[in-house]
């Protein structure tokens, strides 16, 4: 498994594996979580950082500067390979990354309705720290909203 910086040339397959990867949010929501345009929008104001192997991608994980801190979101590893360790060690790799840049912490936001990654981020030292609406434009067929949590580096 190698990991790099995405390019604006991996922005389809970085969408298709971010909408695969967040389907158990289908029973809330039945819009995908993002697309190629996004996914470009949001590499003006961060990076993704992707795990492939020879076939193609398995992993990518977003991770935006703010100030001392950087954003980390959408974690998304190929559904074949989830509970292999690739998640874990994707997470690893973005702490590192954003050690190696100077921050101080790692910010993430989650919904709350997947209760399953609470606790994920909770073994790897993040601790909740408040919530966040969700975004009206997002339908929803329950109420929702974030957790939002951090780690110091």
């Amino acid at each position: 498994m190698q990991l790099r910086q995405a390019t604006d040339a991996d922005a389809e397959s970085i969408a298709a594996l971010i909408n695969v990867a967040f389907r158990p949010e289908r029973f809330f929501t039945s819009v995908d979580r993002t697309n190629p345009g996004e996914v470009r929008e949001y590499m003006q104001k961060g990076k993704f950082l992707v795990a492939e192997d020879e076939h193609d991608l398995a992993a990518c994980v977003y991770l935006e500067p703010r100030e001392d801190r950087f954003y980390l979101g959408l974690l998304s590893v190929d559904p074949q390979r989830q509970r292999s360790g690739v998640g874990s060690w994707m997470m690893q790799q973005a702490e590192e990354h954003c050690r190696e840049a100077g921050a101080r912490a790692i910010e993430l936001k989650l919904v709350n309705l997947r209760k399953e990654l609470p606790d994920y981020y909770r073994r790897r030292g993040y601790v909740e720290t408040g919530t966040l609406p969700w975004p009206a434009k997002i339908p929803v067929s329950q109420p929702c909203h974030f957790i939002t949590m951090s780690k110091q580096l």
